[in-house]
C-alpha cells in the first residue's frame, strides 16, 4: 500500500514482535533467575507480584493521560525508554530491596506500553479491522521464537542465567526502537467526565469481574512457579520451554477458533466450560507432574483457562462498557483480572509454597477456579434488564449473525496478561 495513510503493517507488527520477545524471554525463566539467587519462595512471588500489581494502577493512570493529551505513541515511547533505563539498573545489585524497588519501576512502565500500543493499533486499522490478527500474530511469534530459543540456550550452557537481565534489557531496547518507527496519526484527546460508577456497581457486572479476578488468582501459581516446579522435577529448561510453547500454542488455536465457537455456543456456556476445565488443569499440574501424556493435556487446557475465558471477557467488558466508556472498561477488566488477580495469585502461591507444597498450592488454583465458576454460575450472567443486548442469553440468531472481524480483536490478545 502507499500514501500517507497506508497502513504501517511492518512498522506495528515489529513493536508486538518486539515486546512480546522480550516477554517471552522474562516470563517463563525469570522465577529461576530469581532461585538462582538464592531468594525464598516467599520473596520470589513477591517480587513476580510487582510485576503483575502495577497492572491493577498502570493501565488506569496512563489510558487517563492518553485520553486527556491524545499523546498516546509520545507516551508510549517514554515509557518504553523509562523501561529500559529501570531494567538496566536492575544487574548492578542482587538484594532483595534492591530488585524489588527496580522491579516495581520497570513494571510500571512497561505495563503501560502495550493497553497504549492496542489503541494506537486499532485506530490505525480503521476501516481495515480484519487485519488486526495480521499484525498482532506476530507477537505471538516472538514470544515462542524467545522461548524456545533460550531454553535451549539455557540448557547448552549458551547463556547462563546470570546473563538473562542482559538478554532481556536488550530485547526491551528493541521495544523501544521500534516504537520510533512508528508513524504519529494523532488522537484527539478526550475530556469526557468518568461517569459509569452505575454500570460497574450492577451486580452482574460485580460478579463478572470477581470471576476474571479469581481466575486470574488461579494462574498465579502457573506463572510464578511451574519453571521452578519442572525442574526440581528433572525437567531442563529446553523442556521447559517446550511447555510454555504448547500452551501458547493452544491459546493460538482457540483465538483462530473463536469465530466459530462464538457462532455455536454462547459466551455463558464457553466460560461455564472454561472454568470447570481451568480446575481439571490446576489439578492435573499440581498431582501428575510426573506423567507427561498429563502434564502436556494441562498445558493444551491453556486454550481454555485463558484463551476462551480471556476472549469470553473482552466481549462481556466490550457489553457492559460502550461508547466513551469503552476504554476505561477495558482498563478495568485489566487492572481487575490481569493486575488484581494476578497479584493476589502470584504472591499467596510464594507464601503457601514453602509449607503445602506443589501439590497443595495448585489445589488452591483450582478451588480459587472453581469458585469462579459458582459466581459465573450464579450471576455471569443470568438476564440484564435495560441493557440493549444480552451476549450470553440473547437471540440465538443474533449470535449467530456475528461476523468473524468482531473477534478479530480476540485473536492473539490473550499475550496481554503475561
Amino acid at each position: 500500500m502507499t500514501g500517507p495513510q497506508a497502513l504501517p503493517y511492518w512498522r506495528l507488527s515489529g513493536f508486538y514482535f518486539w515486546y512480546f520477545t522480550a516477554l517471552g524471554a522474562f516470563l517463563p525463566y525469570w522465577s529461576l533467575y530469581l532461585a538462582s539467587l538464592n531468594f525464598s519462595a516467599a520473596e520470589i512471588g513477591q517480587l513476580m507480584a510487582l510485576v503483575a500489581g502495577t497492572k491493577v494502577v498502570a493501565p488506569n493512570i496512563w489510558g487517563w493521560l492518553a485520553d486527556r493529551t491524545g499523546a498516546d505513541l509520545r507516551l508510549i515511547r517514554w515509557a518504553g525508554f523509562a523501561t529500559v533505563l529501570a531494567f538496566a539498573a536492575l544487574p548492578w545489585r542482587a538484594g532483595f530491596w534492591w530488585l524489588f524497588w527496580i522491579t516495581l519501576a520497570f513494571s510500571f512502565f512497561w505495563n503501560a506500553c502495550l493497553p497504549l500500543f492496542e489503541a494506537l493499533t486499532l485506530r490505525q486499522l480503521a476501516g481495515q479491522v480484519e487485519r488486526y490478527s495480521q499484525i498482532r500474530v506476530w507477537g505471538s511469534i516472538g514470544f515462542i521464537l524467545a522461548v524456545m530459543l533460550l531454553g535451549s540456550a539455557l540448557s547448552h550452557d549458551r547463556v547462563t542465567l546470570a546473563q538473562l537481565p542482559i538478554v532481556v534489557g536488550l530485547l526491551l531496547g528493541c521495544e523501544w526502537l521500534a516504537s520510533l518507527v512508528i508513524p504519529n496519526r494523532g488522537a484527539p484527546a478526550s475530556r469526557h467526565g468518568d461517569r459509569f460508577v452505575r454500570t460497574l456497581w450492577r451486580r452482574e457486572v460485580v460478579a463478572f469481574f470477581a470471576v476474571v479476578m479469581l481466575l486470574q488468582a488461579s494462574h498465579g501459581p502457573y506463572y510464578v512457579f511451574f519453571s521452578i516446579y519442572l525442574e526440581e522435577r528433572g525437567f531442563d529448561p529446553e523442556q521447559i520451554g517446550q511447555f510454555w510453547v504448547l500452551g501458547v500454542l493452544a491459546e493460538i488455536a482457540l483465538f483462530v477458533s473463536a469465530p466459530r465457537l462464538l457462532r455455536r455456543y454462547t459466551l455463558r456456556r464457553i466460560l461455564l466450560a472454561s472454568l470447570l476445565l481451568g480446575v481439571l488443569r490446576w489439578l492435573l499440574i499440581g498431582w501428575a507432574v510426573e506423567n507427561v501424556a498429563l502434564l502436556c493435556l494441562a498445558q493444551l487446557l491453556h486454550g481454555a483457562s485463558f484463551g476462551a475465558t480471556h476472549a469470553v471477557g473482552i466481549q462481556l467488558t466490550q457489553s457492559y462498557f460502550s461508547g466513551r466508556h469503552r476504554n476505561k472498561g477495558q482498563a478495568l477488566y485489566s487492572s481487575a483480572s490481569f493486575g488484581l488477580g494476578g497479584a493476589l495469585g502470584s504472591l499467596l502461591s510464594g507464601e503457601a509454597w514453602g509449607p503445602f507444597g506443589a501439590g497443595g498450592v495448585f489445589s488452591g488454583a483450582a478451588a480459587a477456579c472453581l469458585l469462579a465458576w459458582l459466581i459465573a454460575w450464579l450471576w455471569v450472567e443470568r438476564r440484564r434488564p435495560g441493557f440493549p443486548a444480552d451476549p450470553l442469553h440473547g437471540d440465538r440468531e443474533k449470535t449467530k449473525s456475528q461476523s468473524p472481524q468482531a473477534f478479530d480483536s480476540i485473536r492473539g490478545s490473550g499475550l496481554n496478561s503475561r
